[in-house]
């Protein structure tokens, strides 16, 4: 559930070697070398600067080429590679006639990358993380074609941090099913299934760098669909699906009072993934004491079970609700107060805050309630269509012409629109209501330095 696991390495080789040694490097790709600060600019630098030409694509020389030649040869693209080399052979810590570099590596990346150096006569040795630095982060976006699609979801909002969970997947599936309860149509649904399949079959061409989000189109699609079918919703209410659940625009508050369980029940579980992550970063405390922990996760459990128990007439569950959102209040405010300078200042400051912990409780779980208003409009834009067809399918042959255009402009409108702001709604809900409990921190992406080689003889 976590990201890549990391190990810090060191590249360590003879001094003759060490330029080979980094070649290897770059081509396996899969090493982020530490970089020095106030590196010097190097003379591959100099001459590419007086090329004076466009960004060019990085090649490293397997052998050192002569830079004067590849300067009147105009060869930026292998002057920009030597740059880069220069850069990180300025780095290099020289002890003796051995010359080395950390960095870190994928775990399962070490041992292909170290018989890789052996061939060079240069080692890969795994050493012990610095105390207080955290290894980058790289997500399993590779093992699956859903885990890649939700990926850009997660890299949006931030990197994770190295030591939380890794949301890709779930974070994926939470934004379908809310996305797919605003969409519900289930003819919209399925042309937005429809576009994802085609994206899998690389059509249109044009769309081909967009191939890889075929699943979270098909995803979305999907759930949107199933949405209409309970709504018994098909471009509209047509009355080509019955109402399995219920029609949106009958029972405004039965969906409204599910939209809200269903971010209730999210909540929940971002408590707990927020707890889980509170634990690896700081330990047992951190994570008790937490607004986005276990404190704050007993604070939110406490108050859903009042409010249930209000609503329900429970007066002994509020009580027991009461006592837990008690419990949650003491830990948050021994943490928050723990922070502060101390005094009455302090406390104010961590009454300030406690108040403000509670009523971005309520906020949040009643901004969940969006679900059902956008769903509740694209319903009623459906009907508007619907109702406009109907009437001027009676009128005659021209009549019913326009009756087919209105059908077809109408329901091609709802789409473009409901789309955007389903899709808006549904990553705001995401980022705002959720991953601001999931994650505290930001994390630093692992940047591996991947650089082609070129094997060939280049004015050397």
């Amino acid at each position: 559930m976590g990201p890549v696991r990391m190990q810090r390495v060191a590249v360590v080789a003879p001094l003759h070697a060490v330029r080979e040694a980094l070649v290897r490097v770059a081509e396996a790709g899969c090493v982020e070398l530490d970089r020095s600060d106030g590196a010097a600019r190097g003379e591959a630098a100099d001459r590419l600067r007086r090329l004076r030409s466009g960004p060019a694509k990085a090649v490293v020389s397997a052998s050192p080429p002569d830079l004067d030649a590849l300067e009147r040869a105009g060869r930026a693209d292998l002057l920009a590679g030597e740059a880069q080399l220069e850069e990180r052979l300025s780095g290099v810590v020289r002890h003796g006639e051995v010359g080395a570099l950390a960095g870190w590596c994928p775990v399962v990346d070490v041992p292909a990358t170290a018989e890789r150096l052996a061939g060079a006569g240069a080692s890969l040795v795994p050493l012990k993380a610095p105390r207080g630095a955290d290894p980058p982060t790289l997500l399993r976006d590779d093992t699956s074609a859903i885990r890649r699609s939700f990926t850009p979801l997660v890299r949006t909002y931030g990197t994770v941090p190295y030591s939380d969970l890794d949301p890709t997947v779930p974070a994926g599936l939470v934004y379908a099913v809310m996305f797919g309860v605003m969409f519900g149509d289930a003819g919209h649904g399925a042309l937005l299934l429809l576009a994802g399949l085609l994206l899998r079959a690389g059509r249109p061409r044009r769309a081909a760098s967009l191939r890889p989000l075929w699943p979270f189109v098909a995803g979305a699609g999907l759930t949107s669909a199933l949405a209409g079918v309970a709504y018994g919703e098909f471009f509209g209410p047509t009355g080509v699906l019955p109402v399995l659940w219920l029609n949106p625009l009958d029972e405004p508050i039965r969906l409204l009072a599910a939209a809200v369980v269903l971010g209730a029940v999210l909540l929940a579980l971002a408590y707990g993934a927020g707890a889980v992550n509170r634990w690896r970063e700081s330990g047992p405390s951190g994570a008790l004491h937490a607004v986005s922990g276990i404190a704050g996760g007993a604070l939110y459990l406490g108050l859903v079970v009042v409010a249930g128990a209000v609503w329900i007439g429970r007066s002994g569950y509020a009580l027991a609700g009461a006592g837990i959102a008690i419990t949650g209040l003491v830990l948050a405010g021994t943490g928050m107060y723990a922070a502060t300078a101390g005094g009455p200042g302090g406390v104010a400051q961590t009454g300030v805050q406690l108040f403000d912990a509670v009523v971005r409780i309520g906020s949040n779980l009643l901004s969940f309630a969006r679900l059902a208003a956008f769903g509740l409009t694209h319903a009623a834009l459906g009907d508007v269509v619907w109702r406009g067809t109907t009437a001027l399918a009676g009128g005659g042959p021209a009549a019913l012409v326009g009756a087919v255009a209105l059908f077809l402009v109408g329901n091609g409108l709802t789409f473009a629109l409901e789309l955007l702001v389903a899709g808006v709604q549904a990553l705001r809900l995401e980022f705002y209501e959720l991953f601001s409990r999931v994650f505290e921190t930001q994390g630093r992406p692992f940047r591996p330095w991947k650089v082609p080689v070129q094997r060939t003889e280049v004015m050397s």
